[in-house]
């Protein structure tokens, strides 16, 4: 009986795992499409399997909010959904982004409504090491034909509990 993980995908995000300084760059409102002001500010992240490595869940902390992510792998579609939840918007949980890993990068779509504008949503994973990763949100308000980044994570891992 073979124990090998299959390599389908569902291991692409395992470099996550465990605890990361996060250095964030966001619009102050990424919500308003002709915000221009941008801050920055420095976050804790943990991350850790659940489901038999299907999926995982990560915590973010900084002054300003908290933030959950939980990922899942689907083996039969070979993609990864992904759901946000923050204090910022209490009760609120965003549509999952979709997608996977190619090439080192991994890129991860959705439609949603935000600030009552109608937006595609686009996650990517670049610069995946055992200790740094980033993360990149951009919005598209013309249906992908343009986007425009609204936050940067830049995580280094911590070896702190």
């Amino acid at each position: 009986m073979s124990s090998a993980v299959p390599v389908d995908g569902r291991s692409d995000f395992d470099f996550i795992f465990g605890r990361w300084r996060v250095r964030n760059r966001k619009l102050k409102d990424v919500t308003e499409p002709a915000c221009e002001e941008w801050i920055e500010f420095d976050a804790t992240a943990a991350a850790e399997p659940i489901l038999g490595g299907l999926g995982h869940v990560d915590r973010i902390w900084a002054d300003s909010f908290e933030g959950f992510t939980l990922r899942q792998f689907d083996p039969e579609a070979k993609v990864w959904r992904i759901w946000w939840a923050s204090s910022s918007r209490p009760g609120h949980l965003d549509p999952p982004v979709e997608g996977s890993f190619s090439g080192g990068r991994g890129q991860f779509l959705c439609d949603d409504v935000l600030g009552g504008h109608a937006v595609k949503v686009r996650f990517e994973w670049t610069n995946a090491t055992p200790d740094t990763a980033r993360w990149e949100q951009a919005f598209s308000y013309d249906d992908g034909a343009t986007w425009r980044t609204n936050w940067t994570m830049d995580l280094t891992r911590t070896n702190e509990n």
